[in-house]
């Protein structure tokens, strides 16, 4: 457990340029509180000790703002930023050095029974607000824009955004969309100019058969 505050100590350090001091980090961040009573919670769930984890884990939340139910699996080196709002659910599984900044969701959809709430790899991004609803699996190294809805899988190495969230770059490439919103074929425009072509072949073929009258004449 002191290897996973440690490493979640480290994380805040790295990621946050307004954490002076391990120390300050320890006492003063509501994220480093949060994981810590997490593990503590966790531990006990795994041993069917499901009231106290519930105790410790609204307890918490009370203290923090941040509630993370007792059987979500979270990695070393998880950085929650700021916290207030977020909220992990009971099958939502945590790789290792993701960052969530505040008012995140991983929850459910309500449809699903089991694996009800998503999986996120190493070093995912969730943007402050955004919402991960489903039991699918957001890929290692990957972005989830703020305030995005993602109800999909997301695959490794993406930048995900939007309502519903889809995915704009993979492997910073730009992904090109299926409909270029700033260039809508125009239907009118093209049966238009499928007109235009018929009437300039049916011109030809008129005065292709006019000189052909006339030389019979002349004949």
């Amino acid at each position: 457990m002191f290897d996973y505050l440690r490493a979640d100590i480290k994380a805040v350090r790295e990621r946050d340029p307004a954490a002076r001091s391990s120390l300050e980090v320890f006492f003063l961040y509501p994220s480093i509180a949060a994981l810590f009573w997490h593990r503590v919670a966790h531990r006990l769930y795994n041993i069917k000790l499901m009231f106290l984890s519930r105790m410790i884990s609204q307890l918490a939340r009370f203290f923090t703002g941040i509630e993370i139910h007792p059987g979500a699996k979270i990695g070393k080196g998880c950085f929650i930023d700021h916290g207030m709002g977020v909220i992990i659910g009971e099958t939502a599984e945590v790789g290792e050095n993701c960052t969530i900044y505040q008012g995140v969701t991983l929850g459910g959809t309500g449809k699903d029974v089991g694996k009800r709430h998503p999986t996120l790899g190493n070093n995912v991004m969730v943007g402050s607000g955004a919402k991960v609803l489903g039991p699918f699996k957001v890929g290692d190294n990957s972005k989830i824009a703020a305030n995005a809805v993602v109800l999909n899988p997301v695959p490794p190495n993406s930048t995900c955004v939007g309502v519903p969230a889809r995915v704009v770059k993979v492997d910073n490439i730009r992904v090109k969309d299926e409909l270029d919103q700033t260039h809508i074929p125009d239907p009118v425009s093209q049966e238009l100019c499928k007109i235009l072509h018929r009437v300039h072949s049916l011109e030809k073929e008129l005065e292709k058969l006019k000189k052909e009258g006339k030389e019979n004449e002349n004949i």
